[in-house]
């Protein structure tokens, strides 16, 4: 497994592979790797011939009172788990090669970030639309795997590359759990014993919300009935959604898929969580 902190190196080593007709998969990560980042790499080691895991705490996604310099990092651990999956390249950037000085050009999708997270994040999703086209020009992944828990990131990601006309195929893997329903997440390791208990409810609001909406609820009443679930976590309701899959937008009845999304702060820790119905 090779270690490469300079774009131009890691492009240069892409490249070269691809001349070669080997097919690149990408799965770019914040470090701190768990279960979940595994699912996603062991996807795309199915769909390549060589696979890149990035490990980039990117500044541009976090707002001035969130949690970058507190995010957990562990690249020694993130290099072993690579390694034991098989990872061919792993990109390792630090701040100054993706953000040289003078830095001012940024990827803006419109509409998608107008939803959800991006109501409470501002500028978010534009440091992700950025430093994931910064990633894929370097890297000139064919496929790259984004998961699924991330639901606004993936279609923002989708949107960008069709808008954009980017050659890559965007591969959405599922949500990986632990025993009791939680999402795994690297922010996680932010929670308390008591904290991490009341942090499953999350999960539990949204399995009560799917089947209320199979029932015949209509989505306003089913977001009531989730927030009275979720209300017992003693921790800061972001949002409710009940959206179109694909819009993001709000919808009044339930008439095909959707998605119900979810997000609270509990403690330290920010957790967002949804779940796809269908119809």
């Amino acid at each position: 497994m090779i270690v490469v902190r300079s774009p131009k190196k890691a492009h240069k080593i892409c490249v070269n592979k691809k001349k070669k007709g080997k097919t690149i998969g990408f799965v770019p990560t914040m470090g701190a790797l768990h279960k979940g980042h595994i699912s996603l790499i062991k996807k795309c080691k199915d769909l390549c011939d060589f696979l890149v895991v990035s490990i980039f705490v990117n500044p541009t996604q976090f707002g001035p009172k969130e949690d970058f310099k507190a995010y957990p990092r562990d690249f020694k651990k993130d290099k072993k788990i690579c390694e034991e999956q098989g990872v061919d390249l792993i990109f390792y950037p630090r701040v100054k090669d993706m953000y040289p000085e003078g830095f001012e050009t940024y990827v803006e999708v419109e509409k998608l970030p107008q939803h959800l997270c991006g109501l409470f994040r501002p500028g978010h999703f534009r440091g992700v639309a950025t430093v994931v086209l910064k990633l894929f020009n370097i890297i000139q992944p064919d496929v790259a795997v984004f998961g699924k828990k991330d639901y606004q990131q993936l279609r923002v990601i989708e949107k960008m590359v069709r808008d954009l006309n980017v050659p890559v195929k965007i591969v959405g893997g599922q949500t990986v759990r632990e025993k009791d329903g939680l999402a795994m997440s690297s922010r996680n390791w932010y929670l308390n014993e008591d904290e991490r208990k009341r942090a499953t409810l999350l999960r539990k609001a949204l399995l009560y919300g799917k089947k209320l909406l199979l029932q015949g609820r209509k989505p306003q009443v089913v977001k009531t009935e989730m927030r009275k679930i979720l209300k017992k976590a003693n921790g800061k309701i972001d949002y409710i959604s009940i959206c179109d899959r694909f819009t993001l937008d709000e919808i009044k009845e339930f008439k095909k898929d959707c998605l119900i999304a979810v997000a609270v702060k509990i403690g330290r820790a920010r957790l967002i969580d949804n779940i796809e119905v269908e119809k």
